[in-house]
């Protein structure tokens, strides 16, 4: 018999985590005991919260009038919507596999309730068999992920085997320094191991197919380190160079969306629809790539190589429809 209470006991204690609603009433008939028995449970709940703040984050299991339920409050734990939008940016990011998504799906799931289960089922039940994954060369990314953050933390040189962009296989010997996602990748920034500087290079992670770790380890002086944050403001679609200061004019129908795609951009001058926007990027060719698909909206109007660079890519574009 105490068996039973204690697993009771349990039980309502896990369907709280999960963010269920506790009604005393309707525990009652679901279990077959009476309402003073229920809310004894409860008080055994609130005590052990009480008495364990710190092990449980301060939560809480509390009465909720309008509900007549009691729930369990803790802004540490996953809410519902929370895990909606994760799902989304996951489904969204197309970065893992099918069966990774699902077991990932799978395991977040469980941190919500049953009816919560069933709304989030059908919300993206469409997206999830319509779902793509990015083609990847190498066997799981999360796998992947896993072994070169150990190798990250512990400063330790690695050989990748690594697909080319024009699909060439190549051994490197590297020193991995960060991770960063970026345009549906996992991007690996490291430095030749056999270099004296240390300059960054770019590794798509799902393009590495081997490792081979190795005892070596390394070190980086501060001038050296690697700043992810300066990455995102100024790098578009992962292609390194120097900082440059860029001046272009904007006539489409969305100033936000540009801002927003160039974090360090602003609007310098504006007259009527066309607005003047400032931004300091890295000189690779990923700005060039990105203001092209803007197309007729964007005119760029500094630095001057960077026009005739656009002027040149423009020309080469026509040409392949000139008849």
């Amino acid at each position: 018999m105490e068996n039973n209470k204690s697993d009771r006991i349990l039980e309502i204690f896990m369907r709280a985590l999960r963010g269920e609603s506790i009604s005393i009433k309707s525990l009652a008939a679901e279990y077959g005991v009476s309402a003073k028995s229920i809310s004894r449970d409860i008080s055994r709940i609130q005590n052990f919260l009480a008495e364990h703040r710190e092990l449980m984050q301060s939560a809480e299991l509390n009465y909720i009038h309008k509900d007549r339920a009691y729930v369990l409050n803790n802004e540490e734990f996953l809410k519902n919507k929370e895990l909606f939008a994760l799902v989304k940016v996951l489904l969204g990011s197309r970065t893992f596999s099918k069966d990774e998504v699902l077991t990932l799906i799978y395991k977040l799931k469980r941190f919500t309730t049953v009816s919560d289960r069933e709304t989030l089922d059908h919300l993206i039940h469409k997206e999830m068999y319509h779902y793509h994954e990015v083609k990847s060369d190498c066997r799981s990314v999360i796998d992947n992920l896993w072994k070169l953050i150990q190798a990250i933390e512990a400063r330790q040189v690695i050989t990748i085997t690594y697909r080319k962009m024009n699909r060439d296989e190549v051994k490197r010997k590297i020193k991995p320094v960060s991770i960063l996602f970026s345009e549906y990748y996992f991007y690996l920034i490291a430095s030749l191991a056999n270099e004296k500087a240390d300059k960054p290079r770019y590794f798509r992670i799902d393009r590495i197919t081997a490792f081979t770790m190795h005892r070596d380890s390394f070190s980086l002086p501060s001038s050296a380190e690697f700043d992810e944050g300066n990455l995102r403001e100024k790098n578009q679609f992962m292609f390194p160079g120097k900082t440059i200061s860029v001046r272009f004019a904007l006539s489409g129908p969305s100033v936000q969306a540009m801002l927003n795609r160039l974090p360090t951009a602003k609007v310098v001058e504006k007259t009527g629809s066309c607005s003047v926007i400032e931004t300091e990027v890295d000189d690779g060719r990923g700005i060039l790539m990105y203001l092209l698909s803007q197309g007729a909206w964007v005119k760029v109007l500094s630095p001057p190589y960077l026009v005739n660079a656009m002027q040149e890519e423009i020309q080469k574009m026509g040409s392949q429809y000139a008849r």
